[in-house]
């Protein structure tokens, strides 16, 4: 069992015809359900604040308007993942197995990257042996 994760939350667009990443969070959690939580906790913060509530107070009347029902609908995909127990159940397998987690979803100018993965899988790769490859 893995015992600390290392999360990252990423937006990526693009500017001046290069792609930027853009730091949005990273937490060092103590505990696989730390991690899992921090990561929920992270795609409904993006959600909430790319789809507000409409009755949210800081938002004066009208300022939000419907998109096209062929839109990319970023918020509805985290909060769909954020829902899904299947999915979380996987995430937390793949975290305890030791192998990186990515979700990802995107819009027409952004992808929004969730990313964990252990510690302890990471110090063991840097333990082992490099791959040396000869060339002739």
């Amino acid at each position: 069992m893995h015992d600390e994760f290392l999360c990252h939350v990423t937006a990526y667009g693009v500017c001046d015809g290069r792609r930027i990443g853009v730091p949005l969070g990273t937490y060092r959690a103590p505990t696989l359900a730390l991690a899992l939580w921090w990561l929920r906790d992270r795609a409904s913060w993006i959600a909430e604040r790319l789809d507000p509530q409409p009755d949210t107070p800081h938002l004066p009347a009208g300022a939000l308007t419907p998109v096209a029902d062929d839109a990319p609908d970023v918020p509805r995909v985290l909060r769909s993942w954020c829902a899904d127990d299947v999915q979380q159940e996987l995430v937390a397998d793949e975290l305890a197995a030791g192998r990186l987690v990515r979700v990802a979803t995107s819009d027409d100018t952004t992808e929004y990257e969730l990313l964990a993965e252990s510690v302890d899988a990471l110090r063991m790769q840097r333990a082992a042996p490099p791959l040396v490859v000869h060339v002739a």
